[in-house]
């Protein structure tokens, strides 16, 4: 079968292989616990249901403008207001099927072949093949000193005259990294002088930790012209606990917006009707489950970090945002996707390996589960790793014999 030479060059999801693999062993009736989890575990805010099923009664379910629907642009320049300063009007907004659609068409619409666009490391996994997918250079800046936190002479030793956006995601997936004050406004600074797109990756931005305040990079912007180059990407997925409703939108000038508008309607049309009602509810309801969900991720990553650090030779670096921890097992094995995958036969846990995000020999752990899924992963973990811990263990109502070294 003749396959496309981009088809074959597009490496599969990580995370989403994890899923379906961890599915199909619970179908088998396997005791696994999930800690590669990317979505919280909290119903949907009952004002995005009740807002969804008065647009099903209706039985008016038809197409939508292209950009999204007049409401729910009401909402998210109001939300945008709110939260950044940012004043917007609606030719500034367009709403896509989540985030990473947003994304994905935003980089059709900057991206020429061989273009180069930099993102710091650890990174999303999608970042590189969607910029790969639409014929871009990905251009990943670890910092030198080790840390998830970039520095800004990193990022300008990485540009090149190919150079044409500069990626940044804090709160970070999947180090749980949030990206200083600072560092946001020397990036915003070094975009704008250089010309380059800036694309702030915000699908986290409230779930932070600590006393820590969201940072809105338009307090950095000198640029407030409709010519501006600073382009922001959100959505309900993550805050809302809404993962599966699939709505995110972008923030950019009018003529970038514009572009992306033709590029949505050749690809998906519009975003359901449905769903789109399901996001007015949420951002126009009840607020007080965004800081409950904040709160309760909070706690669960001091259990996750604790717990990890009672493992001999794991080094973490406590999150600061997200529901992620991107623990240093090279102690163990400094191969990520081998170890990933002895501890899903063994112990039934599953993780994901750092070397899809631009660290290998680490593994990123969700805690966005229960507190009993990430204590009993974390000793199933540890059972399979320490010779000193007890050879035998049970997992669900199976004896499991620690039988290698």
């Amino acid at each position: 079968m003749a396959i496309s030479q981009l088809a074959k060059s597009v490496q599969p999801s990580p995370t989403l292989k994890m899923n379906e693999t961890a599915a199909l062993m619970k179908e088998r009736g396997l005791a696994v616990i999930h800690l590669g989890s990317g979505e919280p575990k909290t119903k949907t805010p009952i004002d995005a249901i009740l807002s969804a099923s008065a647009k099903l009664v209706s039985a008016d379910i038809k197409y939508t403008p292209t950009d999204g629907i007049p409401a729910l642009k009401k909402a998210v320049i109001r939300y945008t207001e709110e939260n950044y300063g940012k004043v917007a009007g609606p030719e500034n907004v367009i709403v896509s099927t989540g985030a990473k659609q947003s994304l994905y068409t935003l980089l059709l619409a900057i991206v020429n072949p061989q273009d180069e666009v930099i993102f710091p490391a650890p990174y999303w996994v999608s970042y590189p093949e969607m910029i790969k997918m639409v014929y871009g250079v990905p251009v990943a800046v670890a910092a030198e000193d080790g840390r998830f936190h970039p520095r800004i002479k990193d990022i300008e030793a990485a540009v090149s005259s190919y150079t044409k956006a500069i990626i940044i995601n804090s709160p970070n997936n999947p180090s749980g990294a949030v990206y200083s004050e600072e560092f946001i406004a020397q990036i915003v600074e070094f975009c704008e002088k250089k010309n380059f797109y800036l694309v702030m990756d915000d699908i986290y931005h409230k779930l932070v930790f600590d006393g820590k305040s969201p940072i809105s990079c338009y307090k950095y912007a000198k640029d407030t012209t409709d010519n501006s180059k600073l382009i922001l990407v959100n959505g309900v997925s993550k805050l809302y606990s809404m993962t599966g409703f699939r709505i995110g939108w972008t923030i950019a000038n009018t003529k970038l917006v514009e572009a992306m508008i033709n590029v949505q309607a050749q690809t998906i049309s519009c975003p359901s009707a449905v769903l789109q009602s399901a996001a007015v509810g949420a951002l126009n309801g009840i607020q007080s489950g965004v800081e409950s969900l904040r709160l309760t991720l909070q706690n669960n990553r001091d259990v996750l970090v604790g717990e990890l650090r009672t493992l001999e030779g794991v080094r973490v670096i406590k999150p600061e945002g997200t529901f992620y921890c991107l623990a240093d097992f090279r102690a163990y094995d400094k191969d990520s996707q081998k170890l990933a995958k002895f501890l899903l036969d063994k112990a039934l846990v599953v993780t994901v390996p750092g070397k899809e995000f631009g660290a290998e020999g680490h593994l990123r752990l969700s805690f966005c589960g229960t507190i009993k899924d990430i204590t009993e992963g974390v000793s199933r973990i540890k059972w399979a790793l320490d010779p000193n811990s007890p050879k035998e263990i049970y997992i669900g109502d199976r004896k499991y014999v620690r039988d290698w070294r």
